[in-house]
Order: C-alpha cells, then sequence, then structure tokens
C-alpha cells in the first residue's frame, strides 16, 4: 500500500521546541538567584549562618556536626507525642568516635515563624540553646545576645 506521506526524517541535535512550538521546558530561574533555592536549602543556610556566627567566640564547634532533620522522630514503637510540645531542636553527644551533633528540626521551626527574619532568629536562638547544652553552659553563656528581640 502506498503512503501518501513519508514518515520524517529525523533532526540531527536536540529539539529546538516542544510540539505546541513554545520552547522547552526549564527552570524558571537560573541557579544563582535565590528563587532557585529550596525551602530546605535556604533553611540549611540559615542554621549554617548561625553556627559561623558562634564559632567565632567558640572554636571548639568545629568539631561539632550541625543536621537539619524535616521532623524529630519518634523514640519507640507503638508511642504517641507526649502532652509536651515538639521539639525545634536535640543533641547528640560523642559517642565511640562520632563527633557530637546538634540537630535542627525545620518543619517545626518553620510553622511557629512567619517571615525569613524570624525564622533567622528562632533558628539561632535553637542552635544557641543546643550547643550550650552540649557544651554544658547557659545559653547567655553561648551568645551573649540571647533573647535579645
Amino acid at each position: 500500500m502506498d503512503n501518501p506521506v513519508p514518515p520524517r526524517a529525523a533532526a540531527p541535535g536536540p529539539r529546538r521546541r516542544d510540539r505546541h512550538g513554545r520552547g522547552m521546558r526549564g527552570p524558571v530561574a537560573p541557579p544563582q538567584v535565590p528563587l532557585a533555592a529550596s525551602r530546605a536549602e535556604v533553611f540549611a543556610d540559615l542554621v549554617q549562618d548561625s553556627v559561623e556566627r558562634l564559632e567565632r567566640r567558640w572554636p571548639q564547634l568545629a568539631d561539632i556536626d550541625f543536621l537539619v532533620l524535616e521532623v524529630p522522630r519518634l523514640e519507640g514503637s507503638g508511642e504517641g507525642w507526649s502532652d509536651e510540645a515538639v521539639p525545634l531542636g536535640g543533641t547528640i553527644p560523642a559517642h565511640e568516635g562520632r563527633p557530637a551533633r546538634v540537630v535542627v528540626y525545620r518543619r517545626p521551626v518553620e510553622i511557629r515563624t512567619k517571615g525569613r527574619d524570624e525564622r533567622a532568629a528562632l533558628v539561632h536562638e535553637v542552635v544557641v540553646e543546643q550547643v550550650a547544652e552540649l557544651l554544658g553552659l547557659t545559653p547567655e553563656t553561648v551568645d551573649p545576645r540571647y533573647g535579645e528581640d
């Protein structure tokens, strides 16, 4: 049977347009601009900024790992949350060659804040409190500006 329309030859190279002629989809913004950073990346940057601020005063913080987790885990099986509030952070002491760790929980902090400045302040408070607990000091000793608005 004769085919009146011959098959189109594959064009060499990448396609320049999608099937609707609008162009290929790509990122909304280039990776250099803040719009391209995810909320998790922005939050991790806030934690890193806070740690760098404290490391100037406390160089021994270089030996501590700082982690960001989405939410705290429930300890044990079948247990629910107690009447206490959901923790914003926690510490894990050094154990068997592992360095001490400070953990900041992203989602509980984000839920309690409205804007970036408020979030940055709360992240810094959480980091200061956890470092103070790990070092056995008061938060005011770790950061003299702790608690100031």
